[in-house]
């Protein structure tokens, strides 16, 4: 399954090159809304929030209230997360705030898992070189995707594994990493990390691997009317 992304910064909606440079953007939210209204999922990441530099929440609210949105972006406690699930996120998107000393935060995790229901908790784990980066992928971990992923498995519903390495720069995505991500859970993987072309994605389909999908579709060298 295609899940489309829409980032958004300043009120914007943006597609970053490895998350610093800005490669596009959106000051009309519209005709993307209207283009992703056929998709059942639909990634929404507010990276003000996720930054500490503000937030999106009306923007995030009025797309919630019209796609059907999973929201990441500074979620770093139950009671953000609560408040982004009441403004009508289908499940909320949690990465940095899941780790703390080099590690797992495993009491974060039962209890956001306790207090959301694991089936509404995405566990977002972005890996670099080899290893887990948080906190806007500045930070590297002594600890592998895999690593993670068999530690969280319990508190969450899916996993998020993006591949910062390919992200954004449309050159393609790293399948066999992604498949160890599929090895290693019984949940529901979503990857996302350069993913370029309609056969990176039927592939990822038919590993049961969904596909999020970003700097390709707001190029146009995705084709959604193709998918």
């Amino acid at each position: 399954m295609l899940i489309p992304s829409i980032d958004l910064q300043g009120g914007r909606i943006v597609q970053l090159v490895q998350g610093e440079t800005l490669a596009i953007e959106a000051t009309d939210p519209e005709p993307w809304i209207a283009r992703f209204a056929r998709f059942p999922r639909v990634q929404l990441i507010d990276l003000d929030a996720a930054k500490g530099q503000g937030d999106n929440a009306p923007l995030v609210s009025a797309i919630c209230a019209r796609l059907p949105c999973r929201v990441g972006g500074g979620i770093r406690s139950i009671e953000r997360a609560h408040t982004v699930l009441a403004a009508g996120a289908h499940a909320v998107i949690v990465s940095s705030a899941l780790f703390r000393s080099g590690t797992v935060d495993l009491d974060f995790a039962r209890a956001l898992a306790e207090a959301a229901g694991p089936e509404r908790v995405i566990a977002a784990v972005d890996s670099r070189g080899g290893h887990v980066v948080i906190h806007g992928w500045r930070t590297t971990l002594p600890m592998t995707a895999v690593d993670a992923i068999l530690a969280l498995n319990p508190y969450c519903g899916e996993f998020l594994y993006t591949h910062v390495d390919t992200e954004g720069l449309m050159r393609g995505t790293d399948m066999e990493a992604i498949f160890a991500v599929r090895r290693a859970t019984d949940r529901r993987v979503t990857a996302a990390g350069g993913i370029t072309t309609r056969e990176e994605i039927e592939r990822l389909h038919a590993a049961n691997v969904d596909a999020v999908v970003g700097m390709a579709i707001y190029t146009g060298q995705l084709s959604l009317d193709d998918l």
